[in-house]
């Protein structure tokens, strides 16, 4: 047997990442979170579940998926492309108040999905730390770090301070005009989250101006 191109073999791994997520986000709006098993996706989406596993390891990842596929990428290309002479710390901070203020129509199903759910709540949370491999790679290239630990480490930071900004955002609350917790669970997104994005991350500035000067010839 042949074996596939890679590029054909990627396009047919996206395919099926797309497929289940769209199957795991749609059963999730028909039935609830909480009725919609990892065989249903997919079944669903035309795979096995041993299949699923390869790309998810919950339904909640799965259905969370639907609402941050590739935002981590996007992050790292908006950054690869600032334009010479902008701050770095002004350029990653907007990336990512950018990409996370950015949803569409199934961007806003899942979301909605999300706030009622304390696992897919989680689920979403734990999905900053996949900000950190890309945003590596592309601060490295900027800053002359092949194999240094300041790009690790200033990712690293930039992945906590998102999930501090998103905690905050998700946080129940008992003040009346933030968020507060109703029936079934629901939280209320307090604020606004490219706002509170911003605050989370404006503490990182001196260490990316440090990083930018030192790295200037």
């Amino acid at each position: 047997m042949t074996t596939p191109p890679s590029g054909l073999r990627e396009r047919k791994k996206q395919a099926t990442r797309e497929a289940l997520r769209e199957a795991a986000l749609r059963l999730a709006v028909e039935r609830g979170p909480d009725q919609v098993r990892v065989e249903d996706i997919a079944e669903a989406a035309g795979v096995s579940p041993r299949t699923y596993n390869n790309y998810f390891t919950s339904r909640e990842q799965a259905i969370v998926s639907a609402v941050t596929a590739d935002r981590e990428a996007r992050i790292a290309a908006a950054i690869a492309a600032r334009p010479p002479g902008v701050r770095l710390a002004d350029v990653v901070t907007e990336a990512v108040a950018e990409q996370y203020a950015h949803t569409g129509e199934r961007q806003e199903r899942a979301l909605l999905l999300i706030t009622t759910r304390p696992a897919l709540r989680d689920a979403f949370l734990d999905t900053t730390g996949g900000i950190e491999p890309p945003l590596t790679t592309v601060l490295a290239e900027r800053l002359g770090d092949a194999g240094g630990p300041t790009a690790r480490v200033l990712s690293a930071s930039v992945a906590a301070a998102v999930r501090i900004a998103l905690e905050s955002w998700l946080a129940p609350s008992q003040d009346a005009e933030a968020a507060e917790t109703v029936s079934g669970g629901l939280v209320v997104p307090s604020g606004s989250l490219p706002d509170r994005l911003r605050a989370a991350l404006a503490p990182l500035a001196p260490a990316f101006d440090a990083a930018e000067g030192a790295a200037q010839p």
